[in-house]
C-alpha cells in the first residue's frame, strides 16, 4: 500500500534524521547540512546534536546524530536520492548494514505520507530509536507518528531506560 503526493510543485514538511560515526562528526553533519541546503532544501529548525553507542554494536564508534525539519519541494523518491548522493559525496561507500560510516541521512516523516514499498514512510524503526525521538521531540513537541497515532511523548516514554540514559545531548 502506498500514499505518495505525486505533486511535484508544492512545498513539503520534511524531518530528516542525520548520523555520523566516522571521521570529524560533527563537521559531516555540517557538509551534509550544506548539501542539503544548496540542493534547495530550507531548514525550518534543527536539533542539538546528540550522542549515543552505535547500535546493534556498541564496540563500533559513537554516533553523534540530530533531526532537521525542513522545508521541501522534492517529492519523496528524489530527496532519497538527494539524501543518498549527499551520503556518497561525504565518503559513504556500501558495508555490511549498520556498520560505521561517515555520514546516514534518512527521511524519519515526509509531510505524514505514508509507504510500504522501496521508501518506507514514515522510518520503519524511528518509534524506538532515542536518537531520533529525543533530538525531533526538541525542535518539535507536538508531533504525533503518522500510522500509530501516538504523539512524540507517548513513544519517548515508551523508551527503556538503557535507552534514556545512553543518549548524552551535546
Amino acid at each position: 500500500m502506498t500514499k505518495l503526493d505525486i505533486s511535484e510543485n508544492q512545498v513539503k514538511i520534511v524531518y530528516l534524521g542525520i548520523g555520523s560515526n566516522l571521521g570529524n562528526r560533527i563537521i559531516n553533519i555540517e557538509k551534509a547540512k550544506a548539501y542539503l541546503v544548496n540542493n534547495s532544501i530550507n531548514l525550518i529548525s534543527v536539533s542539538s546534536y546528540y550522542e549515543t553507542p552505535s547500535w546493534p554494536n556498541p564496540k563500533n564508534p559513537r554516533f553523534i546524530n540530530i533531526v532537521l525539519k525542513a522545508k521541501c519541494l522534492l517529492g519523496p523518491y528524489d530527496l532519497l536520492d538527494l539524501c543518498k548522493s549527499i551520503e556518497t559525496k561525504l565518503g559513504r561507500v556500501k558495508t555490511p548494514k549498520n556498520s560505521p560510516r561517515e555520514c546516514d541521512i534518512d527521511i524519519i516523516d515526509f509531510k505524514g505520507l505514508i509507504s510500504k514499498d522501496k521508501l518506507i514512510l514514515p522510518h520503519k524503526m524511528m518509534h524506538i530509536r532515542n536518537f531520533v525521538l529525543l533530538p525531533l521531540f526538541e525542535i518539535e513537541k507536538k508531533w504525533v507518528h503518522p500510522t500509530k497515532k501516538i504523539d512524540i511523548k507517548k513513544l519517548i516514554f515508551s523508551l527503556s531506560n538503557n535507552d534514556i540514559r545512553s543518549i548524552k545531548k551535546n
